[in-house]
């Protein structure tokens, strides 16, 4: 930290000196403008002029084993234009490649191909999409797959887990946008100041978003099963005890989720305290279907211990909730 006095004209006019090496690093000469901000919590951000309006970032990147990977890495950086350039040919391969990963992630678009290049651009402003909303869309398709995947173990209907597999993409999407926004925030105050979203408190959105993608995914695995099983009826004694724990589960993440958004800490602590009951459900219901002599009773334990750890998400996200600080 760099301390500095405040010092005042004769005229009334107080003012700082900015530090010549941050000065110097930015480019800054007598009579450029700075933008200065006025944050939340009464501190003051001041950023070169050129950063406020910034040319597009661009990354270029090489045809590699790793192209998808290096794709995913470079939007969730944040940069605006991504270019996969090679020297000879763009193979059949390595289109199709991009091509998926584009799929992948909101906003990305190609905007320009031709044999020795592909030019990929994210078109959504991240001033225009609030985080908080990107989270609470992601947690209602997590939950939605939560609810019919359980639903499609009960009655068997592979047709319904067979679409809670489809949408567990949508939910990695939402998760990669993100993941991409928060990262943006950090490095832009005046971003953070305009979405309302502190960036002490972009560490808590990331990992709540982490953990709704992990119930999605637990989600998916359960359909997975559902798929696997076919049309194998489940016993009505070991229906009731599955259907029993997930209504448990499912309330635990709901309630977590709600305790984020108010700052309930004591509806967060409700979430917590149900581990014991929870922990014997769940053994109450193992043990149910281990007794099974038919052949689907491996795959009813997996999905068990697929909804077991959604309960301990719903634990996580409700480790985070903190007093609201007025």
């Amino acid at each position: 930290m760099d301390l500095r006095k405040v010092q005042r004209t004769s005229g009334g006019t107080f003012f700082v000196c900015l530090p010549k090496s941050w000065a110097e690093k930015n480019g800054l000469e007598r009579g450029v403008v700075v933008a200065i901000t006025e944050m939340a919590d009464g501190r003051v951000a001041i950023s070169p002029k050129r950063e406020v309006d910034r040319p597009p970032r661009v990354a270029v990147v090489e045809s590699t084993p790793l192209l998808d990977r290096e794709i995913e890495e470079k939007y969730l950086l944040g940069y605006d234009i991504i270019r996969v350039e090679v020297k000879e040919r763009i193979s059949v391969a390595d289109r199709e490649r991009v091509k998926q990963a584009v799929s992948r992630f909101v906003g990305l678009e190609i905007i320009e191909e031709n044999y020795s290049q592909i030019v990929m651009q994210c078109l959504l402003e991240p001033s225009t999409v609030p985080p908080e909303k990107i989270l609470r869309r992601e947690y209602s398709i997590a939950a939605g797959m939560h609810r019919d995947a359980v639903t499609a173990l009960i009655e068997r209907d592979v047709s319904l887990a067979r679409n809670v597999v489809a949408r567990d993409n949508e939910v990695n999407r939402l998760y990669f946008l993100l993941v991409r926004i928060l990262r943006t925030v950090i490095q832009n105050p005046s971003l953070s100041e305009k979405l309302g979203i502190p960036p002490i408190e972009c560490l808590d959105y990331r990992l709540t978003a982490s953990l709704v993608e992990s119930i999605g995914d637990q989600s998916a695995q359960i359909a997975g099963k559902v798929v696997e099983l076919g049309d194998n009826p489940m016993p009505e004694g070991l229906s009731q005890r599955v259907l029993r724990f997930h209504t448990v589960a499912y309330k635990a993440h709901e309630d977590a989720i709600s305790a984020l958004f108010t700052h309930d800490v004591s509806l967060a602590e409700s979430v917590k305290a149900q581990q014991e009951e929870v922990a014997k459900m769940f053994y109450d219901a193992e043990a149910s279907a281990s007794a099974q002599l038919s052949d689907f009773a491996p795959h009813v334990l997996a999905a068990l211990a697929s909804m077991n750890r959604i309960y301990d998400d719903s634990v996580d996200i409700a480790d985070l909730v903190v007093p609201k600080i007025s």
